[in-house]
């Protein structure tokens, strides 16, 4: 499918959009609201770089307009600095060996700490040049540098050395995916990200204004000389940071993030008033999980629908040398995607239950070669960009609570950076559940990931429903919970045609008034059965009543919602802990959701009884 090409898609340096807004015909989100591991001890503290020049802290930042560029002062810049490395005109790491190596997915891999990241997975190209070094000094300027400095000194020691763990990993400029963030934590992760962000849009308007200043200079003294020919800093757009995010309220938080860094009065926030209009939610409305007693929902729900969960959105932010500006102009087609450098893909976990085809989609247009030139100077532009070489360059970080088959595929497929990229690994404890439940972790052989649905789905109702059909007591108040929205309807069918038996469905497009009657209708006892969407447990929470038995036609990807499941019999009165059944359904594929749920070793141990 492609971009309509009559929206107005954005020209700016850092934008922040939902991958839905990218393309036409998307799935609608229902608009109803519904610690970092301990550092070890004897690590070296992450350090900042030695700090620049009082001359080189004072000069003009950014400039996104090129009557802007003009009116600025020079700036003198190192050009072997940490930027200049990885994104310079010729990076050292860029070489056709290296390139191979990650084209033909051959990677040297090592296990390390990562200070407050925890466990870590490093993979280099093979025989790539880069170094293996797990302390990278944190590479910021000294204008956003110093008065976060001063922010980190008022917060708990835990959270800045999480933030400098984090920005020293970044300042490699690899690939990092962080598969674990505590909702306690991510605050303090967003603020560094988008310190890191900020940091490479300046550094890089910084190189475009020293450049613009020697070829002034080189044209003053000799009309007739040649240019100098070092001078290519730029890409074929001016966007060189994405934010890819699932709801408005998140691109809320995110320019919070960013803008804590360009604060008044250095900075000015121009349509600040606008933006918190149509991204935050309006003055009359009531936040219902906001403002809710704690505990009457989820922590986790309430903090993901929070405030606006608009899922269409797309907005440019263009940062100048005393402004960030809001809502600045899109291209009129995918080109903006052309010269990103960073990519920042926030709640992956949140973003699978929406569309996935549209993240894939977004990613696949990266840094390809734009149709239009938009009055670009090519003698201006890095070599890399003109030789279709910038997605070995850019530097993508994902963010997630989870992993999911889906997002390691991803990380393992997309991500190109010669640099090499990061994977951070968690061990799993096992969720807690009701005393005198009996749960049975079903499984069923499968020998190739493309007949996994297939299999699961015969297994299902060749074996595990039958036999819950032949107990009377299992073949009533009975849910059967179903993870995956391909294999919910193709189940859905299947009651509808041979089951034999009366059921009810909540999905995500279920309405209140269908949602009111499934639920009452199964409390009551009218349906034996009712089938549960996990995109409808995610979006809606709704507490279940009348429940003894259940049946997962896959581990959930949210651990926590095996949790509610189990604790919802207790719910109806006079209910004991052996009143109540379980059943798992589970393949060698389900090892993330399994881990999650059983733990990181019983995991292991059902997957090798298999």
């Amino acid at each position: 499918m492609t971009i309509d090409a009559d929206t107005s898609i954005t020209t700016s340096l850092l934008t922040l959009l939902n991958v839905s807004a990218t393309k036409a015909g998307k799935r609608k989100v229902p608009e109803e609201v519904f610690v970092p591991s301990e550092k070890l001890n004897k690590r070296k503290a992450p350090r900042f770089s030695e700090p620049e020049s009082e001359q080189d802290a004072n000069q003009p930042e950014i400039v996104t307009m090129e009557e802007d560029v003009q009116k600025e002062a020079p700036e003198i810049l190192d050009g072997q600095d940490a930027y200049d490395l990885h994104f310079g005109i010729s990076p050292s790491i860029l070489t056709d060996a290296s390139r191979s190596a990650v084209d033909v997915s051959s990677w040297t891999t090592s296990k390390s700490r990562r200070g407050c990241l925890g466990p870590a997975v490093l993979s280099l190209p093979e025989g790539s040049a880069a170094l293996e070094s797990n302390e990278t000094p944190i590479d910021i300027l000294e204008r956003l540098r110093t008065p976060f400095q001063g922010r980190q000194a008022k917060q708990p020691r835990e959270q800045t050395d999480l933030q400098n763990d984090l920005l020293s990993t970044l300042s490699s400029r690899r690939d990092l995916y962080l598969t674990n963030t505590p909702l306690d934590s991510r605050k303090s992760i967003r603020e560094a990200v988008a310190l890191h962000a900020v940091n490479h849009v300046i550094k890089k308007r910084r190189k475009v204004l020293k450049n613009n200043e020697r070829l002034a200079h080189a044209a003053k003294a000799n009309h007739d000389a040649e240019p100098p020919q070092d001078t290519q800093d730029q890409g074929f757009t001016r966007p060189s940071v994405l934010f890819l995010l699932p709801f408005r309220s998140a691109a809320l938080d995110w320019f919070s993030a960013i803008t804590s860094h360009t604060p008044s009065p250095a900075f000015q926030i121009e349509n600040q008033s606008r933006f918190t209009s149509e991204y935050g939610l309006p003055p009359s409305a009531i936040d219902k999980l906001a403002e809710a007693e704690p505990g009457t929902y989820p922590r986790d729900h309430v903090e993901t629908f929070k405030g606006n969960v608009d899922d269409n959105f797309r907005v440019g932010v263009k940062l100048t040398r005393k402004s960030v500006k809001m809502f600045a102009e899109f291209y009129g087609n995918a080109d903006y995607l052309s010269s990103i450098e960073v990519l920042v893909v926030d709640q992956l976990d949140a973003l699978t239950m929406q569309n996935w085809e549209h993240v894939k989609f977004v990613l696949s247009h990266l840094n390809k070669l734009p149709k239009e030139s938009r009055d670009t100077d090519f003698s201006r532009i890095k070599p890399w960009y003109l030789e279709g070489h910038a997605a070995y360059v850019r530097q993508s970080i994902f963010l997630a609570a989870y992993e999911t088959p889906e997002a390691r595929a991803l990380y393992n497929n997309s991500l190109l950076n010669v640099a090499g990229k990061i994977r951070t690994q968690k061990h799993w404890s096992p969720v807690g559940v009701p005393e005198g439940i009996q749960q049975s972790f079903v499984h069923f052989d499968c020998v190739s990931p493309k007949d996994e649905a297939d299999k699961r789905f015969h297994h299902f109702t060749t074996q595990l429903l039958p036999a819950v059909l032949k107990s009377a007591v299992q073949s009533a108040n009975t849910v059967v919970f179903i993870p995956s929205s391909f294999d919910f309807i193709r189940v859905n069918n299947y009651f509808k045609k041979h089951a034999g038996v009366t059921f009810s469905v909540l999905s995500e497009y279920s309405t209140n008034q269908d949602i009111s009657r499934a639920r009452q209708a199964f409390f009551q006892g009218k349906k034996s059965f009712l089938l549960i969407s996990e995109r409808f447990h995610f979006y809606k929470r709704y507490k279940i009543r009348g429940i003894r038995n259940l049946l997962f036609y896959g581990p959930p990807d949210h651990p926590q919602f095996f949790t509610e499941l189990l604790s919802y019999p207790f719910l109806d009165e006079g209910v004991d802990g052996s009143d109540v059944t379980c059943r798992v359904l589970y393949s060698k594929y389900d090892w993330f959701k399994l881990e999650r749920i059983a733990g990181t070793e019983a995991a292991a141990d059902l997957i090798k009884a298999t």
